[in-house]
């Protein structure tokens, strides 16, 4: 035990954490000033923060999706925008088009509400395919193409889009090449009866009309930029990469699921997995920090068997049963 012990020491005092430790402290109480409850939804959302990554959040109305990423865009000094899917929204409508110059006798690129640091996107299923394909490039490669002139997007660029999974009148399935440029989707659920209490009486001693006004900011772009960069020198040791491997790997042999998760997957576990280190204020992952991770990354990258589904299994009871089966790490 004392030889395990040893490298953890090390690794503790290689970087620095207690910055970041405190700045993600801050942004939790800021969000608690209004949101009751919800914690694993905004664990990771400031996990997706650290690994720069995209998350798709997924929940019935009412269970704070919305306001609670607004309330998080608050806490960043970075521009915010929110775009409403809805069946008549056009590309152009969120990357911008060209206008006609009259003075100038030319074309001028109008540029559209994506060009931000922090975009929420409220209903992604709302519009149509065509619409959702303009999110591709901008997603993965953080630019736009228009004209022929390449736009990058100002870093930190974050996305958070919202979908209902219950109704499906009026909405179009994301694809899975759009699913897979999300890092996380998130699965919210209703509170608890002491939480719905809670949330009941803020609203009632709560007199503000916009409750974010009660959230100051943190952390300014600069800063975020700076612990995204530590994240990236969070350790993990030969064996997490083999274990991050055999997760992936089995989803791709597992007679439960039709489609298993790509390298992408893997990529994103071993990106999650530093983050949810970082919240913890360690600079080295643990295969908690990968069990963590695994079901927000994998939920939307895997497609269950058609007869399996029949049987009312689930996603994430699958990757549960293959969490539980590979060997952890000593």
């Amino acid at each position: 035990m004392e030889q395990q012990d040893q490298p953890n020491s090390d690794f503790q005092s290689r970087i620095d954490m207690s910055e970041l430790s405190n700045s993600l402290h801050q942004i939790k109480q800021e969000i608690s000033k209004v949101i009751v409850g919800q914690d694993k939804m905004i664990e990771h959302l400031l996990a997706a923060l650290l690994s720069n990554g995209h998350v798709l959040i997924e929940g019935v109305p009412g269970v704070a999706k919305t306001i609670t990423s607004k309330l998080l865009a608050k806490t960043i000094d970075v521009d915010f925008s929110r775009i409403q899917f809805t069946p008549d929204l056009m590309p152009s409508d969120i990357l911008g088009t060209s206008v006609f110059n009259v003075k100038e006798s030319d074309f001028n690129f109008k540029k559209g509400p994506i060009f931000s640091n922090f975009i929420l996107i409220d209903e992604i299923n709302r519009s149509p395919a065509k619409t959702q394909s303009a999110l591709f490039e901008v997603m993965e490669e953080r630019q736009i193409t228009m004209d022929g002139v390449t736009y990058p997007m100002e870093e930190p660029f974050l996305v958070i889009a919202t979908q209902n999974p219950i109704e499906h009148e009026g909405t179009y399935r994301l694809p899975e090449a759009q699913l897979d440029r999300f890092l996380f989707k998130v699965e919210v659920g209703y509170p608890d009866l002491n939480q719905e209490i809670e949330i009941i009486k803020n609203q009632h001693h709560n007199k503000l009309d916009d409750k974010t006004d009660v959230v100051n900011k943190v952390v300014t772009g600069q800063q975020l930029k700076t612990y995204q960069n530590l994240v990236k020198d969070v350790v993990v040791e030969e064996k997490l990469i083999e274990y991050i491997a055999k997760i992936i790997v089995n989803t791709r042999e597992n007679q439960f699921l039709y489609l298993g998760a790509s390298p992408r997957a893997s990529l994103a576990l071993l990106t999650a997995s530093k983050a949810f280190a970082a919240i913890r204020g360690r600079d080295f992952v643990t295969p908690d920090d990968i069990k963590e991770a695994a079901l927000a990354v994998l939920r939307h990258r895997v497609i269950v068997a058609p007869e399996r589904e029949m049987e009312g299994l689930t996603d994430d009871e699958i990757i549960r049963q293959i969490l539980e089966s590979i060997e952890i790490p000593r």
